[in-house]
């Protein structure tokens, strides 16, 4: 079994659509960042392609390619789910923390687990979200952007080739 850690931070703009988790969250400003910018799911990515040496989010999606632009991140999770299917890997937990000062994310918290267990094909009660605020610390407190951070364990599959 391997742990991996995500951590991911955007910027809170106006013009832009809330995305985290996959959800869509009532607010009057959204991420910047060249896909839909859910700081959640990006963490997750990270915490799942660092144990399995896949490197990171920027080096198999980058923000260069016009491929991932605007793109949906549950898109991109699905893919790093297809990698690691490929390399032998199963997803054993995901745990995981949003940082924002506002809007507040307990709404939307049952609703994010059902999108992600969904999209990696495990069961809901294998992914823990919690979130918190900086208690108006930090550029999260000064309302200024939302981050996220996530571990994940994941396990090598046996197989009859492996002893």
């Amino acid at each position: 079994m391997k742990v991996g850690l995500g951590f991911d931070v955007h910027k809170l703009v106006d013009n832009r659509k809330l995305i985290i988790g996959g959800v869509e969250i009532p607010y009057n400003k959204g991420l910047e960042g060249h896909s839909d910018a859910d700081v959640l799911v990006h963490a997750i990515m990270d915490s799942l392609l660092g144990p399995a040496n896949l490197g990171d989010i920027g080096k198999i999606f980058p923000d260069t390619s016009e491929e991932f632009k605007g793109i949906s991140s549950l898109i991109l999770l699905e893919k790093v789910k297809f990698l690691l299917e490929e390399k032998g890997y199963s997803i054993i937990n995901i745990d995981c923390v949003i940082m924002a000062q506002k809007p507040k994310m307990a709404p939307y918290i049952t609703k994010m687990q059902q999108k992600i267990a969904s999209i990696l094909k495990i069961d809901e009660e294998a992914i823990t979200i919690k979130a918190t605020t900086t208690e108006k610390l930090g550029f999260v407190g000064r309302e200024e952007g939302i981050a996220a951070q996530a571990v994940s364990l994941i396990k090598l599959k046996k197989n009859k080739n492996m002893v």
